[in-house]
């Protein structure tokens, strides 16, 4: 039992190791959603085509998604510290390639180490968040977590569109890179991957190591059926959007409707925010109500409906548009419910191995429909160009907005299959 002056000295230490990799991550958020404002930069500065330009951004999700079970091992073995400590300094290195990059496979190379490098440190935060913090606020800072990311995910938006009337875009990187850089010696330096590693008991009865070999708890947790649902309800809701927000969402707003780039930014801006909020409100709604699964299943409806009606409502610049675009964002925030979801029907030692496997679904998603979205556009693409950068139709973007639609629907199919864990580690009751 700790004294009041022990809680206050572990309250005060679990914050700030959660605040220092919560920065991190955030700065993966920033990585992620760039893309989208600087797209015509980007194709002008490489003469890409929409395939291309794609691909290009889809590298961070390439390297990401395949990256996600060994990050969940790195976190379960290695611990956080450890493993996003070392992401951090990959990933700022790779921004600052990106930045300074002469040619497109410099720049895609900047881009896989960005990748590579954050591919772990959201995964680490979820351990440590899991190690550090008790079962019954696990979706309340799951959901705190996400919501903060998605500040870094904003200020690629709107923000970033601002100070691009300032700076260059390589300069942006650049800086970006070297904040990352500084996150990660602050990583390795403040950060403990188990309050047992501190002085402190573990809030957890029974602790966290695990007795068998990793590659058997792998197998254990790749076997598990309860655990892939939210791997693919991962895959449509929220890959769709992040493919979409991440890249297409600003050009389509300008090509189709006509707004500058900073006023085109603001509608992603909203879908983000709507997003953020989401993921803070459903996380603590799920706990509220001790459920997992009508959560995730509301949130998969509402993204198959916002999809559909960015298809077919004649919405516009304006109200209606910004309307869409923010409940875009909100019906995707359920997400968050699906890492609490996963981490509850396997052992606690394998938490971080579960949350891996459900977020490589949604990586894999962005990581498809990214360049899909761009090669179903380029089929019926006119030939237009404006100062070297491709111009598409409607009729182009409503061929990518179906994919993503089809998308979300396959992520409403798998949400009927999620595991009910009433909010308890189902792994543990006898």
């Amino acid at each position: 039992m700790l004294t009041a002056d022990q809680y206050r000295r572990f309250n005060r230490l679990r914050w700030t190791l959660y605040a220092i990799m919560v920065l991190a991550y955030m700065t993966a958020f920033f990585h992620r959603m760039a893309p989208g404002v600087v797209a015509a930069d980007l194709m002008q500065a490489f003469h890409t085509s929409g395939a291309a330009l794609g691909s290009l951004a889809a590298m961070y999700y390439y390297v990401y998604t395949a990256m996600q079970i060994p990050a969940g091992v790195l976190a379960d073995t290695l611990g956080p510290r450890l493993s996003a400590g070392i992401g951090s300094l990959v990933a700022g290195a790779g921004s600052i390639l990106f930045g300074l990059a002469p040619d497109f496979s410099s720049a895609a190379a900047g881009r896989l180490l960005v990748g590579l490098g954050v591919s772990v440190v959201f995964v680490g935060l979820m351990r440590a968040n899991a190690v550090w913090f008790s079962e019954r606020r696990y979706g309340l800072v799951s959901g705190l977590t996400l919501f903060l990311g998605n500040v870094g995910a904003i200020l690629a938006a709107g923000p970033l569109a601002a100070l691009l009337g300032w700076y260059s875009w390589r300069s942006v990187f650049v800086a970006a890179g070297v904040l990352s850089v500084a996150l990660a010696v602050a990583t390795l330096a403040w950060v403990r991957n188990r309050p047992e590693d501190a002085g402190f008991p573990p809030v957890h009865a029974g602790g966290q190591d695990t007795r068998r070999h990793w590659l058997a708890e792998l197998g254990a947790v790749l076997g598990n059926r309860a655990v892939w649902p939210g791997f693919w309800v991962n895959f449509g809701v929220t890959g769709g959007l992040l493919a979409f927000a991440g890249l297409w969402g600003v050009p389509l707003m300008r090509d189709v409707h006509g707004l500058s780039r900073a006023t085109a930014s603001l509608y992603t801006t909203l879908s983000l925010a709507g997003f953020a909020v989401a993921c803070l409100v459903t996380g603590a709604l799920s706990d509220r109500i001790g459920r997992r699964k009508p959560v995730i299943l509301g949130a998969a409806a509402l993204s198959c409906l916002s999809w559909l009606g960015l298809i077919a409502l004649p919405w516009g610049a304006g109200w209606s548009g910004m309307l869409l675009y923010t409940v875009l964002g909100l019906s995707a925030g359920g997400f968050v419910v699906g890492y609490a979801a996963a981490k509850e029907v396997v052992a606690p030692a394998n938490a971080g191995m579960a949350i891996a496997l459900v977020n490589t679904g949604l990586f894999l998603g962005a990581a498809i429909m990214q360049p899909l979205f761009g090669w179903v556009a380029d089929l019926s693409w006119d030939g237009r160009l404006l100062d070297g950068a491709r111009v598409y139709g409607w009729a182009d973007y409503r061929n990518g907005l179906i994919v993503s639609a089809a998308g979300a629907a396959l992520a409403l199919l798998a949400a009927t299959r999620v595991r009910e864990t009433w909010c308890r580690n189902q792994s543990a009751r006898a």
